[in-house]
């Protein structure tokens, strides 16, 4: 009869005491550990607290780790509330496309806490701030989303501005805002790019 081998059970790892108390100020305190990983974990459990949205964003607005930065996002729109929405909403004014786009998406999920902003953002004294609300529009779930369109396509004075209502409006527009495609195009009757943009979106609206 073979011997069998005596296998050595695994040691057992040892309790190691958690170096921050997990509430929200333990988790804050946390996320500005050194170690990427340390402000993942409390990034993700900060999705319990609420109440810490806005300095989260905070830390978006510094944070290098795109993990931790993923994990921020998460926890940001499980709160869809509007004080999650203002701690995104500066991050519409960074040099980093990543947390735009980040910001942009998270953002579209919350259309309640989102709509009281919208009108500050379209007159927005940046121009770029008022093509990114736009792109939020082109995501966003609410109704209103036409009339703010149109509203842009009225009344801004920045081409670029207005050319990015019409590509997000071929998108959503029904046929009675062909009209007001057309208006828009009157008022930069030399820009070929919003006369392209402004036929392309008819044709889409007219062909629905």
């Amino acid at each position: 009869m073979a011997l069998r081998r005596q296998v050595e059970p695994p040691a057992l790892r040892k309790v190691v005491a958690r170096e921050f108390p997990r509430d929200s100020a333990g988790l804050l305190e946390q996320l500005k550990s050194g170690d990427a990983e340390a402000r993942r974990w409390a990034a993700r459990d900060l999705a319990e607290h609420p109440e810490a949205a806005a300095v989260m964003g905070q830390c978006l607005l510094q944070e290098a780790d795109r993990s931790v930065c993923g994990a921020l996002f998460t926890s940001l729109e499980r709160f869809a509330s509007p004080a999650a929405a203002a701690a995104l909403l500066p991050l519409l004014r960074s040099e980093d496309a990543a947390l735009r786009t980040g910001a942009i998406e998270v953002l579209a999920t919350m259309p309640a806490a989102v709509a009281p902003r919208i009108e500050a953002l379209l007159a927005d004294a940046d121009p770029d701030v008022r093509i990114f609300t736009v792109n939020l529009l082109g995501d966003l779930p609410h109704e209103r989303v036409p009339a703010w369109l149109l509203q842009v396509l009225q009344r801004d004075a920045v081409v670029n501005v207005v050319a990015a209502a019409i590509e997000v409006l071929a998108e959503v527009g029904q046929p009675e805002h062909v009209p007001a495609l057309r208006q828009a195009q009157a008022r930069f009757p030399d820009d070929e790019f919003v006369a392209f943009a402004v036929d392309l979106a008819t044709q889409r609206i007219e062909s629905t």
